[in-house]
């Protein structure tokens, strides 16, 4: 909770300072960015029920997820030849993106010693110093065709850092994943696909050799996660229309209609404290504090005129 409080903050203070600040020199009037995508009439969601979990949604918000994903393409010789050389044993991916160019000496070398203790043959997306314990199962490559390798029949696991990409790319291919998460949406990713019974989820600022090879043997060895992938993937697949194809149809859509201002929800145009009900709020706090008041000084009339003391008889009397 107050990883997500200041989080919100921090966004907030950038919108202010950044976003709206550019928008309105763009503009050269008042501008923020909450006005501007607020006048979105269709929102393209990077992601479909195979990952997401059920949730009501407004109706311009139409999910493409694993729109760029497609079917495998060859791999180049030296490439194919070398995943080829793993025998029945196959191979593993691992990428962390491409924000993310080189690690730590010491991080690099225990990864490379726990990929060097899998039967498999390891293809590794790496552009930093070459790690003193990488074993010789191990390639780095600047560069890796990922869908292509994902597609590949010999491909047996996934080591991600969870960027949404390579999840649905993992997902389309039926690719059980081992979480290394670092940073924005990445642990969250993760998080979905282990709930889903299809990766295991690491620390990546603790981990080990002897984890990060057990956490892939045990993707790799253990059939439930091949299943639960395969499942995501089936449920991915099953779809009237491709990701892509609805994207198009959705784009296309707003452009004959001019506009999908049918689907765009009233609650862009209340105010702050309209769309809080704040409003609604105070007009029934003052109905209750109203009746609270009648209720407190009726029971005082009441009292009062019930338990007053009698006025002492007069001396005549």
């Amino acid at each position: 909770m107050l990883l997500y409080i200041g989080h919100t903050i921090m966004i907030i203070l950038h919108k202010m300072l950044i976003f709206d600040k550019q928008l309105t020199k763009i503009t050269g009037k008042p501008t923020t960015l909450c006005e501007t995508i607020g006048k979105a009439d269709i929102w393209l969601i990077r992601m479909y029920w195979d990952y997401e979990y059920p949730r009501p949604l407004l109706p311009n918000f139409k999910f493409v997820g694993g729109l760029h994903c497609k079917p495998a393409k060859p791999l180049p010789k030296d490439m194919e030849d070398f995943v080829q050389s793993s025998g029945d044993d196959g191979i593993v991916v691992f990428s962390m993106g491409s924000m993310v160019k080189n690690l730590t000496k010491e991080r690099a070398n225990t990864i490379a010693s726990a990929l060097g203790q899998i039967p498999q043959k390891v293809l590794w997306r790496y552009t930093g110093e070459k790690p003193e314990a990488l074993a010789s199962n191990t390639r780095l490559y600047d560069w890796i065709p990922q869908n292509d390798l994902l597609g590949h029949p010999k491909t047996k696991a996934f080591i991600t850092h969870g960027g949404i990409n390579g999840i649905y790319e993992a997902i389309y291919h039926g690719v059980p994943m081992v979480g290394l998460p670092l940073f924005a949406d990445q642990p969250d990713n993760i998080n979905h696909m282990k709930t889903k019974g299809a990766a295991v989820m690491l620390d990546f600022n603790k981990i080990e050799t002897n984890n990060l090879k057990q956490a892939v043997n045990d993707v790799i060895n253990n059939p439930s996660y091949k299943e639960s992938m395969m499942r995501l993937s089936r449920i991915h697949h099953d779809q009237p229309v491709k990701p892509l194809d609805q994207a198009v149809f959705w784009i296309e859509f707003v452009m004959r209609n001019k506009g999908a201002k049918h689907l765009r929800v009233e609650a862009h145009n209340l105010t702050w404290y309209q769309y809080h009900c704040l409003d609604v709020a105070a007009f029934l706090l003052s109905v209750i504090a109203l009746v609270v008041f009648i209720f407190v000084k009726t029971c005082s009339w009441l009292f009062r005129k019930c338990f007053r003391k009698t006025p002492a008889k007069s001396k005549k009397e």
